[in-house]
């Protein structure tokens, strides 16, 4: 039976195979049953789906980061004010957060209930509704990312997005630190103007 994935967005991919032009077979999903279907997954190989709802065979690698630490950054979003708007998406040695694009969905539930003469009364079904439809469909670009620099004394260090010039980049903003300490100070300043003011 051929391996078959549903991504958050509620849609099922086949793996296929293909080859490259020297021959090396290439793996793939697809939203149809094209090429070659495959019926395992290959000796070395994993599934992962990005937070962008793609889904990739990747090859299998030892993870560097502790639970624990992913823990943290998963908490310091929760508590932000907006943490909703926000994602982690975790790689071996590397945490990085993105931000929802486009407008909020609470922002959007509320000026509809002005709109249709309820204003300030949201209800729960409603709320949850919307909720719901961010969770499958929303989009989100990488804004802060923490990459693990020191493995034993688990250190690491810190990145943001800069959008000067005409290419966007990364750039580091904190150096060797704890993943608690850089957490608690970064995470807060996602969305606001002290996050474009980081590493300047």
């Amino acid at each position: 039976m051929a391996v078959t994935y549903t991504n958050r967005k509620g849609r099922e991919y086949y793996l296929c195979q293909g080859f490259t032009k020297t021959g090396r077979p290439r793996y793939y999903f697809s939203r149809e049953q094209k090429g070659k279907l495959v019926n395992e997954i290959p000796e070395g190989y994993e599934i992962t789906e990005s937070v962008n709802g793609i889904v990739s065979l990747s090859r299998s690698r030892p993870k560097l980061l502790l639970e624990q630490e992913i823990a943290i950054v998963e908490e310091a979003i929760k508590k932000h004010l907006q943490g909703g708007k926000y994602r982690l998406g975790v790689k071996p040695k590397e945490m990085t957060v993105y931000e929802q694009v486009g407008p909020d969905f609470q922002e959007i539930a509320t000026m509809l209930a002005g709109e249709l003469g309820f204003p300030g009364v949201i209800r729960d079904d409603f709320t949850r509704r919307l909720e719901e439809e961010r969770n499958t469909y929303a989009q989100y670009t990488a804004v802060m990312k923490f990459v693990l620099s020191d493995k034993i004394n688990r250190l690491f260090h810190a990145e943001r997005m800069c959008y000067l010039g005409s290419i966007d980049d990364w750039i580091r903003i904190e150096y060797n630190r704890p993943i608690k300490e850089l957490a608690a100070e970064l995470i807060p300043k996602l969305g606001t103007d002290a996050f474009f003011e980081l590493g300047l």
